[in-house]
């Protein structure tokens, strides 16, 4: 396919610095076993991922604001445009050499996310989108699943732990609720490629909450460019700002999101109960 100028300037600036997470991937493996582990030098090549996608950027559009995970807010004199990116998305799995991660690139215009990127380096495997353009996996067209079962659906999501925040009762509720519908729940651990895979039709649909702009504004635009439809936990387009999203064909994403209403109110009738009980 024919991507744009600026399409490419993100490809390539993806295909580099997974190049050097790849690379690094094997130390990671080599350092698993050290008393020492992993983790500083899984820290540095998270910043140096993002500091080589910022600057590849920067060659071809210097003026466009930047949000980064490790570098926070860049303001740009192009108040228009934003790079929205993930440098590595799905740090745990690469930590513990799990080759499940992605650099995840997406250009917002004046609020609205209009191109985006992520990349696999470990299998190779780029999705990209741009707005009313379609979505591809390696230039090959990409389409959501169209399943309208949900006995037949696989889901993915994400889950809270102890001592890192979110409502664990909640996702207790929810989870359950999965459980009891669809033939199959999945926990991968990289948000953008949850969606890359809802968006070519491996995963019926997803949902997570308490995510940040850079592990959804690829990845929503993926879904939405291969057919399906994405929003918040409460069916509201906003989630860049909520963190809370909900992706999937059109079946699956309304059952998804009934089921995630259902279990909400599960969740707040145990906890009166358990607040009244003696």
């Amino acid at each position: 396919m024919q991507h744009s100028a600026v399409l490419n300037v993100m490809i390539k600036a993806a295909q580099r610095a997974g190049r050097a997470l790849k690379r690094d991937l094997g130390e990671v493996e080599h350092l698993q076993v050290s008393l020492k582990g992993p983790r500083n030098f899984v820290t540095a090549a998270d910043r140096k991922a993002e500091e080589t996608v910022r600057v590849e950027l920067a060659k071809a559009r210097p003026d466009y604001g930047f949000l980064g995970e490790e570098g926070g807010a860049r303001e740009g004199s192009d108040k228009s445009h934003r790079w929205i990116v993930d440098p590595l998305d799905g740090t745990t799995n690469f930590l513990h050499g799990i080759p499940h991660f992605a650099v995840s690139i997406a250009l917002e215009r004046d609020g609205a996310i209009v191109a985006g990127v992520v990349y696999n380096p470990a299998n190779d495997e780029l999705f990209v989108a741009e707005r009313g353009k379609g979505a591809y996996l390696n230039d090959r067209r990409i389409r959501v699943a169209g399943r309208q079962k949900l006995a037949d659906a696989v889901v993915a999501c994400g889950m809270p732990h102890f001592g890192r925040g979110g409502d664990l009762a909640l996702a207790r509720a929810e989870i359950a609720a999965a459980q009891a519908n669809f033939a199959g729940l999945r926990r991968y651990g990289a948000a953008t490629l949850d969606l890359a895979w809802v968006a070519c039709g491996r995963l019926d649909c997803y949902w997570e909450r308490a995510l940040s702009p850079w592990d959804v504004a690829a990845g929503s635009l993926l879904v939405r460019e291969a057919g399906g439809f994405v929003s918040d936990c409460d069916g509201k387009g906003d989630y860049l700002k909520s963190g809370d999203i909900v992706a999937g064909n059109d079946f699956m994403h309304r059952e998804l999101l009934r089921l995630l209403k259902e279990a909400a109110s599960e969740a707040g009738k145990s906890a009166i109960r358990q607040a009244s009980a003696p």
